[in-house]
């Protein structure tokens, strides 16, 4: 059990965090759980953050090593532990910062998962026949707002936390760009083609249909602000609802479910992108990527589509 003194400091991190780095809940939530493991570490071994030392944080990332963590989590931990000892030394609660020297797993960067575009369009395909199934108005709502999700996805790459929370203004008839609020609260525009916002009106017009079906009368305005509306606590579809009806739908189209997620999908509209001529840059800017070293994990498509132009372009390649 973490110590109270080392709950409050990362109480104080975590309200840095979100106050001057405009932090979302889901990176908070994950310091959160990584540092309270690191103080509950410390406690057994009556230290704190206050006096913890370097052997000490590598007996945690030993421990954790013992553990079985992935070296892309222990990397994780290491990171959250080196922003919370700059916080210490920063705000003089510390002299020093026992984390500095620490060297973290090495690891190569994995490659994304990626679904060929034959595989999307059999998503696709399916989730419009599931859709268009004669159904009760509910069933229909259900086929309706995934087809709906799976559309808006793979048209915008957005993230999963961002799709599922979308007002329902993204879907204004005449909408050709959304506004996506992402990491950090950052806005920015995304665009949107045709068969997304063919979907999205399809869904609503489902939308309301059920909401006649249960005698409710027809009202000018949406009953929800969110377009995918839940009664959960959050007031939209949880990303864990959404991610379990795509690999439903994955298994009715005939690709394995272990293939297939939100973020495989956000995945598959980068890289399909780039394979397509798109600039590393422009697609930086539609994932709402703030550094372009995130993006660069893509870069392997671009090197196959460059050795292709030149293998079929260039005068002296071999025929």
């Amino acid at each position: 059990m973490a110590a109270s003194s080392d709950a409050r400091t990362i109480d104080l991190f975590l309200d840095m965090l979100a106050a001057e780095q405009g932090a979302g809940d889901n990176t908070l939530n994950a310091y959160r759980s990584d540092l309270e493991d690191l103080a509950a570490f410390l406690a057994r071994a009556k230290q704190d953050f206050a006096r913890a030392d370097t052997q000490a944080l590598r007996d945690y990332l030993a421990d954790l090593d013992h553990r079985g963590f992935k070296s892309s989590s222990v990397a994780r931990r290491l990171s959250s532990m080196r922003h919370l000892f700059r916080f210490l030394l920063n705000e003089r609660k510390r002299s020093d910062d026992p984390a500095a020297i620490l060297a973290g797993p090495r690891r190569g960067r994995a490659l994304p998962k990626v679904l060929s575009i034959a595989d999307v369009d059999r998503l696709l395909a399916k989730a419009r026949e599931f859709a268009d199934r004669d159904q009760s108005p509910l069933q229909k709502l259900r086929a309706m707002r995934l087809w709906c999700l799976l559309e808006v996805l793979y048209a915008t790459g957005l993230r999963v936390s961002e799709l599922v929370a979308l007002p329902v203004s993204a879907a204004r008839r005449d909408a050709r760009m959304i506004v996506v609020r992402g990491k950090g609260d950052k806005e920015r525009l995304v665009p949107l083609n045709q068969s997304s916002r063919d979907a999205m009106a399809a869904y609503l017009a489902a939308a309301g249909s059920a909401r006649e079906d249960k005698g409710e009368k027809a009202k000018p305005e949406p009953a929800s602000k969110w377009l995918f509306p839940s009664s959960g606590e959050s007031g939209h579809l949880t990303r864990q609802h959404f991610a379990r009806d795509l690999k439903e739908l994955a298994v009715a189209a005939g690709i394995s479910p272990r293939l297939i997620s939100p973020h495989v999908l956000r995945h598959a509209f980068a890289s399909h992108l780039l394979h397509n001529g798109a600039d590393l840059r422009i697609v930086q800017t539609l994932l709402g990527h703030t550094d372009i070293s995130t993006t660069q994990i893509y870069t392997h498509v671009v090197e196959e589509r460059l050795k292709s132009l030149v293998r079929d372009l260039h005068p002296l390649a071999e025929k």
